[in-house]
């Protein structure tokens, strides 16, 4: 077991069962949350963002990630916190983006802000959901689509927050 566990760079201690590995083995399997993939949603992410700040929103978060997912944007619009749903996509062959924020999608994301209003004793604060909806097409060039959906669906599961 030893000499196996060595070949593929593990390392034993001998008095307990802790298993060390080598750092960039280990980096491999498991990549730091800085070191976020630079594809296409990340991008729409920081151009969703941008477009935000320039309707005068205040961007709080970005990526804000919690046990029960990610909330692409939490943003300030007046008093009122909204949660941002960015979806990028490289084409429009399959109908818009924002069609992708299905019921069940919507159900997580009132969890996942309900999470944030209580742990930041906001409760009581106006909030809301807005998509965002990019369609990127392939020619760098090209300027993406953004379509914003401002209050884009209500707080639904069984314990909807703000009604």
């Amino acid at each position: 077991m030893r000499a196996v566990l060595q070949k593929f760079g593990y390392w034993i201690q001998s008095s307990s069962l802790f298993l060390w590995s080598r750092l960039s083995f280990w980096n491999q399997l498991w990549p730091r949350a800085s070191e976020k993939p630079q594809g296409l949603g990340p991008r729409g992410e920081r151009v969703a963002a941008k477009f935000l700040r320039q309707l005068g929103y205040r961007i709080l978060e970005r990526g804000h990630l919690q046990r029960l997912g990610e909330i692409d944007l939490i943003a300030l619009d007046g008093n009122c916190i909204v949660f941002v749903e960015v979806k990028t996509w490289s084409s429009a062959d399959q109908g818009d983006p924002a069609d992708a924020v299905d019921r069940r999608k919507q159900e997580k994301l009132t969890r996942a802000a309900l999470i944030y209003l209580k742990q930041r004793r906001l409760i009581e604060q106006p909030a809301r959901f807005d998509v965002v909806s990019i369609v990127w097409p392939n020619d760098r060039n090209a300027r993406p689509q953004i379509r914003h959906f401002i209050n884009a669906f209500e707080a639904v599961g069984r314990r909807e927050m703000f009604r």
